[in-house]
């Protein structure tokens, strides 16, 4: 199974970043012909401001990022893990933060809502609260392609350990997060993280980033970027440059198997956490 990570650079133009993201994907489809697309964290739009974000944020199904998505998946016979969109949340004056997989049809198979929500203080003072305007999901997501069960996870989820052995539990073979990591915890924590991940569940792990530079006020904000994916044993077997486009790598089925034959770990643990 091949995967392609698109790396985009979403503004506020949703029709601009739309354009952008469908181009790269089809860029992927022609030369690398992947059975897998994953877009990144907000891929369509991303914005701090409260109002705004409401009024981006999009019904269930039927919004345009989300149909982007869905008729890509269908019209080129791809899955489509759709980084994340702003699904509108009912009765609230947040949103939540979805990623929303397509199958080849264009069947939505898997729709996850971030649960970890990035309230943090960066290193120069910044501060980053998201639970003001996201609402958090409580839900475990999988969905199987090809004979491999893939999980779900975004962005800050990366962070707990948890979340990953409740997937591994799960017989999940691959983890996909989306994600847009600030610069400054990107470049000490990003690739560290995303091994440690594929390492302590035996899986794939796959990561992809927002890129560049986001303006909000008079605030600029940095993302990290470099997309990539881990083997089982924790090697980065795939890894994007900086800026826009994509990545490709190969997942190995048996390489998943050898990897948990040389180190059988779910047979090992002694220990469980709540």
């Amino acid at each position: 199974m091949k995967i392609s990570l698109i790396q985009t650079s979403p503004q506020k133009d949703r029709d601009e970043n739309l354009r952008v993201t469908r181009e790269l994907m089809l860029s992927a489809v022609k030369s690398d012909r992947p059975d897998l697309i994953v877009l990144p964290e907000y891929f369509a739009w991303y914005g701090k401001n409260v109002e705004e974000k409401l009024a981006m944020a999009e019904p269930t199904s039927g919004g345009p990022a989300y149909q982007m998505a869905q008729e890509f998946a269908k019209e080129h016979g791809v899955y489509v893990h759709a980084g994340t969109i702003i699904e509108k949340v009912e009765g609230e004056n947040r949103v939540y933060n979805t990623s929303f997989v397509f199958d080849r049809e264009g069947r939505e198979v898997a729709a996850y809502r971030k649960i970890h929500l990035f309230d943090i203080i960066a290193p120069d003072g910044t501060a980053h609260k998201e639970s003001e305007t996201v609402k958090p999901g409580q839900d475990i997501v999988t969905y199987d392609i090809d004979g491999l069960k893939v999980g779900c996870a975004i962005c800050y989820d990366i962070r707990f350990f948890e979340l990953f052995l409740q997937l591994q539990r799960a017989g999940c073979d691959v983890i996909v997060l989306p994600a847009a990591f600030t610069l400054q915890t990107g470049k000490d924590h990003w690739e560290v993280l995303a091994r440690a991940r594929a390492i302590e569940t035996q899986t794939y792990f796959v990561a992809c980033g927002s890129t560049g530079v986001s303006t909000e006020g008079n605030e600029k904000y940095h993302f990290y970027g470099h997309s990539l994916v881990c083997d089982p044993w924790g090697h980065t077997v795939a890894r994007a440059s900086d800026g826009v486009g994509f990545v490709t790598a190969r997942i190995d089925a048996a390489q998943i198997r050898r990897v948990r034959g040389l180190i059988p770990m779910t047979q090992h643990r002694r220990l469980t956490c709540a």
